[in-house]
């Protein structure tokens, strides 16, 4: 896929180039960044009152939990930090799949299990870790 976005870029930085997005309509006005024409028209209104009322739906709350979870799975050292936060990327991410409405492809209570067995690991690494290492003298 990076091939097909890296040649769309250089398309469009050459195209960019010629002049060919010089004289667009509405080149230089303010871009109308509320529009949602693809929302259906019976929630619109609704939506607009919970968006200026503050409101961040749960499945966008859920996906900037993600990504910060992704960023700071990245980020992590060590083993166990990496295997807590595997865990609750999985729960996440199951919990996402349940609000699109997308079956999970995992059962439920794999999935679970597989998180405790993880954040069990985490804890017994986590006290392994904490104990003081004995070195036998021969």
């Amino acid at each position: 896929m990076k091939l097909l976005d890296a040649l769309v870029e250089q398309r469009i930085a050459a195209a960019a180039a010629r002049g060919e997005f010089d004289d667009l309509p509405g080149a230089g006005a303010p871009q109308e960044l509320d529009d949602d024409l693809l929302v259906p028209e019976e929630v619109r209104v609704a939506n607009r009152i919970l968006k200026n009322a503050g409101f961040v739906p749960p499945a966008v709350e859920q996906l900037r939990s993600l990504r910060h979870l992704q960023d700071e799975l990245n980020a992590a050292g060590d083993q166990a930090a990496r295997c807590r936060l595997q865990a609750k990327l999985l729960a996440l991410d199951m919990a996402l799949e349940s609000l699109r409405g997308e079956p999970t492809v995992v059962p439920r209570e794999y999935c679970r299990r597989i998180a405790e067995r993880l954040s069990e690991r985490v804890q017994s690494d986590a006290q392994d870790a904490a104990q003081p290492q004995q070195v036998g003298l021969s």
